[in-house]
């Protein structure tokens, strides 16, 4: 520890002090309540809520898709296949409908209760570029709003026991001239006119039934999504090129996301976003994606406080992020609240990694975001390694006070950043109870940014300005 409190006596201490002064600027607004005291040590709850997270058992039934005539030549359709298989595996009460190695074109995927896909190593289930081929509409989630839409290329609603395995390739064929080009304002195909009208309706209260965006509308369908589901287990495969969002359990309760490989650069290609779920383990994966590697939600707007389903009991650990906005994000979508969420042994590194670890919200979308403990990361390149933004896109311009408050980070090592640390809360909501301790932050170029913070919280922690060749970099 002598060089850590040797780097702290020099450059340490100047901005650890402009921070602490600018947290000290933000005082409470009069009359607001103190919330309770966090548990001494936020960490001991950890042991019970991966004691509730369990995988599910299948019965020891095969049902390969060649049986039901699927072709592993990547051309014929076989779509009729999987779910001709997946129908008997789930009326023989359950197994594995078995993909064996080659190469399988397919439409959406359909997944009932007891049924595990398995995707064998040296199999690759590639998914038709055809929008109708997510047709008929389904019940889904669409950045934090219900609606009725394109089926996600994988999904399954309201079923337990589920599950995606193998080591063999999901690939939803996504590119600049698939799925990707909806995102671009301006394109005929533009995605910016269903998402304004979405949100409009939303706000309004129209019913979800009457939501309706299939033929001729462009919302991109998330890749993996178990709706109102128990039991679930993604683990080992790798999945690539995903219209938008890659595995995205909502609604759904105990859930585990381990060993899978997520590359898709695309975007909005969050790698695992959790939305309004409970009792959910991230770990042993690794993300190369175009937006978040892993975003907690909870719900946009009106849509989230009509739901009012936290996210809560959320475990990540031992996984890799590569590139994304952010390495571990919650929100935007936090209508609904995220609480108790543990990131631990996690290791992040890209030129494109824009944030490390991410709170993100505001006064339209409202929520508490609360009990988020992180320890043992280990950062190398990063735009801004703890980043808590409560005026990210409208701002503090809302009638929802969001509230961010108890976030812990123990032992973080970042190698070079921007910021160590850049907090923007709101003056009538400040963040509360930020806590950074036996940390190091080397070659950071930008220092800290604190505004709107009640109070911090810095622990022999080290921030190293970058020397000036670093900093033209």
């Amino acid at each position: 520890m002598s060089e850590r409190r040797g780097a702290r006596r020099s450059a340490g201490p100047r901005l650890a002090a402009a921070a602490l002064a600018a947290a000290a600027l933000a005082s409470p607004p009069a009359g607001a309540q103190t919330p309770p005291p966090a548990a001494a040590d936020p960490w001991a709850r950890l042991p019970a809520i991966l004691a509730g997270i369990r995988p599910p058992v299948f019965p020891d039934r095969d049902f390969p898709v060649t049986r039901y005539g699927a072709k592993p030549d990547g051309a014929t359709d076989a779509t009729a296949a999987f779910r001709a298989a997946i129908e008997a595996c789930a009326k023989a009460g359950g197994g594995r409908v078995v993909v064996p190695p080659g190469a399988y074109l397919t439409g959406a995927i359909r997944l009932r209760s007891r049924v595990n896909l398995h995707v064998q190593e040296g199999a690759t289930v590639l998914f038709r570029q055809d929008p109708a081929a997510y047709l008929p509409v389904v019940l889904t989630r669409w950045e934090g709003v219900e609606l009725m839409g394109y089926s996600p290329l994988v999904y399954a609603y309201g079923e337990r026991d589920v599950a995606i395995t193998g080591k063999g390739t999901l690939d939803g064929q996504a590119d600049a001239a698939h799925w990707w080009h909806w995102k671009r304002g301006g394109h005929p195909e533009s995605q910016k006119p269903d998402r304004d009208r979405l949100f409009a309706q939303a706000e309004a209260g129209v019913p979800v039934a009457e939501r309706v965006y299939g033929a001729g509308h462009y919302l991109r369908p998330q890749f993996v999504e178990p709706y109102r589901c128990e039991n679930v287990l993604v683990e080992g495969v790798t999945i690539r090129r995903a219209p938008m969002w890659v595995i995205h359990p909502v609604l759904s309760r105990n859930v585990i996301v381990r060993g899978v490989t997520v590359v898709s650069d695309g975007p909005n290609n969050d790698g695992c976003d959790p939305e309004s779920s409970t009792d959910v383990l991230v770990e042993d994966a690794t993300f190369d994606t175009g937006d978040d590697c892993i975003a907690i939600k909870s719900g946009r707007n009106a849509d989230g406080r009509r739901l009012a389903a936290p996210s809560e009991r959320i475990v990540v650990r031992g996984c890799r992020m590569r590139a994304g906005h952010g390495g571990v994000t919650i929100g935007s979508e936090v209508s609904g609240g995220v609480r108790d969420v543990f990131v631990e042994r996690a290791t992040m590194s890209s030129p494109r990694l824009e944030r490390g670890i991410r709170i993100k919200t505001n006064a339209v979308r409202g929520g508490t975001v609360e009990r988020l403990c992180v320890r043992d990361v280990e950062i190398g390149e990063v735009g801004s390694a703890i980043d808590v933004d409560m005026l990210y896109e409208e701002g503090a311009s809302g009638a929802f006070t969001p509230v961010v408050r108890d976030v812990l980070v123990e032992r973080m090592s970042v190698a070079r950043a921007a910021h160590a640390l850049f907090v923007r809360g709101l003056p009538a909501s400040p963040v509360r109870g930020l806590v950074v301790r036996d940390s190091a932050f080397r070659q950071v170029s930008r220092g800290v940014r604190v505004e709107g913070l009640a109070d911090l919280s810095l622990q022999d922690v080290v921030i190293e300005p970058a020397r000036a060749t670093e900093e033209k970099r």
